[in-house]
């Protein structure tokens, strides 16, 4: 408050000093000069700087500003007419009181309040169009912060939800398969829950930033499918074909888990002799790829069931970990980023998130 006004005043010694000067400059340059003529600008600069301050206090008081733009601007120009009156009046009658009244030959005391009302208002009308102009940039400016902050805010409950969702999804699956051993190999089973507090502890530390290394990543998918590994065995196959330069890249912190967990539970688990589970990262086209291929197909379909129009599908109907993946990336990377979920053989279904190789998470 104290620096807006502080500004306020600072535009008015401004404002009302560039007219004092643009009338003495005219005065001179027509031979108006005199004592006169100073004396009555002097008082009109007193009258408008009081009575422009005295207009200022109606529209705090009234909440002008506040209004609909279709009743703020015929209030300004209601308060600047009935300003320019007063300010006409009484500059007339200090200036009669004084003996300072311009000689206008022709003019009644009538006429005189109708001309100078005229000029009065002009000047008034440039202030308010200044003070209007100003406060109605200052509070579109500020309405566009709020937005930026009110979808920043959004933004980042919208991750925090997500990765709320995300961890116990992960964790639930993973005691399942910890479950299965604890009656056929309990030495097993004890040692795959080290491997989950490693993996827990992993995921707790992701959950801290936007982003993690794809080094880092890959490792949790590799315990991850070593506690897999233990309840489908010969069924599960895993290949890697990483490039090395990917490792050190940002990506978002579990989505490669999520992508691998969705592989085996929507391919590997529903086919009977098992099958293999491909991860691919490399540097393709300007674009991070990270690729999950297993065998299956889409939504349990078989290969001669899926038209060609089917051979990619809606990540929103397969269910919450590829629909969490595919708002992470709109949220994190806006449009720059893909994924796409397709069938890419009879029998082989990919997985495929391409992340802008220039473009860091923010």
């Amino acid at each position: 408050m104290q620096t807006g006004t502080s500004r306020y005043w600072l535009f008015q010694v401004f404002g009302w000093g560039l007219f004092a000067l643009v009338n003495i400059f005219f005065a001179v340059t027509f031979g108006g000069f005199n004592e006169r003529f100073l004396t009555r600008l002097a008082l009109f600069i007193v009258l408008g700087i009081v009575f422009t301050h005295l207009m200022r206090s109606v529209v705090h008081i009234s909440n002008l500003l506040l209004r609909p733009l279709n009743r703020q601007i015929p209030g300004f120009i209601l308060l600047t007419f009935v300003t320019s009156v007063v300010v006409t009046i009484l500059e007339l009658l200090i200036s009669e009181l004084l003996n300072m009244s311009a000689e206008k030959p022709g003019y009644t005391f009538f006429g005189k309040i109708l001309l100078n009302t005229f000029n009065s208002f002009i000047y008034l009308f440039i202030w308010s169009s200044i003070y209007f102009m100003y406060h109605y940039v200052a509070k579109s400016r500020k309405q566009q912060m709020d937005t930026l902050q009110l979808e920043t805010m959004v933004k980042e409950l919208e991750l925090q939800t997500i990765k709320a969702h995300i961890n116990p999804h992960f964790i639930f699956n993973a005691l399942n398969s910890i479950r299965a051993l604890v009656d056929e190999n309990p030495e097993r089973a004890r040692r795959a829950i080290t491997e989950l507090s490693n993996i827990l502890r992993s995921s707790m530390q992701a959950d801290k930033s936007e982003s993690a290394s794809m080094e880092r990543e890959l490792d949790i998918v590799k315990d991850y499918l070593a506690l897999e590994n233990m309840r489908f065995e010969d069924r599960l196959r895993v290949e890697y074909e990483i490039d090395p330069d990917t490792l050190s890249r940002p990506v978002p912190p579990m989505m490669l888990q999520t992508l691998v967990e969705n592989a085996i539970k929507h391919g590997i688990s529903r086919q009977i002799q098992g099958g293999v589970v491909r991860i691919v990262s490399v540097l393709r086209d300007g674009f991070h790829e990270l690729c999950v291929v297993n065998t299956g197909y889409l939504n349990g379909h078989s290969s001669d069931d899926l038209l060609p129009a089917r051979k990619s599908i809606d990540v929103q109907g397969r269910g919450f970990g590829l629909y969490s993946t595919t708002n992470r990336l709109q949220l994190l990377y806006g449009n720059k980023a893909k994924f796409e979920i397709r069938q890419t053989a009879p029998g082989l279904v990919e997985a495929k998130v391409q992340i802008p190789a220039d473009t860091v998470v923010y």
